[in-house]
């Protein structure tokens, strides 16, 4: 099943997703939906409003999620193209929920920042309430994976050794376009995800090739915090990224950038330079 969440002109509205229409199943947005027991049942039986999916205008697919955790240095090749060694443990940091845009909408390039980088990843998104799961409890908990790119300002990421200053730009996140149901994809068994910058293959990897997967994350996670329903994950980028190029690439205004996983669908988002006050 995939799920989303759509902009009407009535405000926001999670939709089952069906190949060509989109049917809203009473709920405001995914968060809303996945916080009732039984999320999966009432999505099945949605028999609301009918849109066509080709006019869909996608918010993020999860948009005020109580908690977004990022995994950096999540993909082989990404850590040694960063010389660094492979973790122990799950790198982890946070990011805002203002910071995430739907799957067309625009990035917004910091005024302050010419060093805006891009990072495709897999989103995991929670669908129930759990703490100190193990890998079955952990397993189960996931509703379901979608598209993320965690677009990083790296000359904020690295003015500390705290990477969050770049990473929590606002609307600089694309994630959706939907979720899918684990029945659906199996992250596990190896996903083709892609970055592409102005149709330019810059990013391909096979979800495969992480360090710490899905439920391992979860479980980690939940050790240290309760995770709730609408909660999201991002497992963490593999190589290619501009910052790690000789020379080094960043985004301009005016790009494109798309972010695809096979079996969940794409972000495709122009850039444009943010105007500040007065400017």
């Amino acid at each position: 099943m995939k799920l989303a969440t759509i902009r009407t002109t009535d405000g926001t509205a999670c939709v089952r997703i069906d190949t060509a229409t989109a049917t809203e199943t009473g709920y405001a947005d995914l968060g809303a939906l996945l916080s009732e027991p039984g999320w999966r049942e009432i999505a099945e039986a949605a028999d609301g409003p009918v849109h066509a999916v080709a006019d869909l205008d996608y918010a993020p697919v999860v948009p005020r999620p109580g908690k977004v955790v990022c995994v950096g240095l999540n993909y082989r090749n990404h850590i040694q193209e960063m010389g660094r060694e492979i973790p122990q443990y799950p790198t982890l940091f946070t990011k805002f929920p203002e910071a995430l845009v739907g799957a067309h909408d625009d990035i917004v390039l910091p005024a302050v920042s010419d060093a805006v980088d891009w990072e495709a990843e897999l989103a995991v998104v929670i669908g129930t309430t759990v703490r100190h799961a193990d890998q079955e409890a952990a397993t189960a908990a996931i509703a379901g994976y979608s598209v993320l790119n965690d677009v990083t300002i790296r000359d904020w990421q690295y003015r500390t050794t705290q990477w969050h200053q770049g990473k929590s730009f606002e609307a600089t996140t694309p994630f959706g376009p939907v979720m899918v149901t684990p029945d659906e994809v199996d992250a596990g068994a190896g996903l083709r995800l892609a970055g592409e910058v102005d149709g330019e293959t810059v990013q391909q990897a096979d979800t495969s090739d992480l360090v710490f997967d899905a439920a391992t994350l979860v479980a980690y996670i939940s050790t240290m915090v309760t995770l709730r329903p609408g909660d999201v994950i991002a497992t963490g980028t593999p190589g290619g990224v501009g910052h790690a190029r000789t020379p080094q690439r960043y985004l301009t205004e005016g790009q494109v950038l798309t972010t695809r996983i096979d079996g969940i669908g794409e972000c495709r988002n122009a850039t444009r330079k943010e105007k500040t006050t007065g400017a």
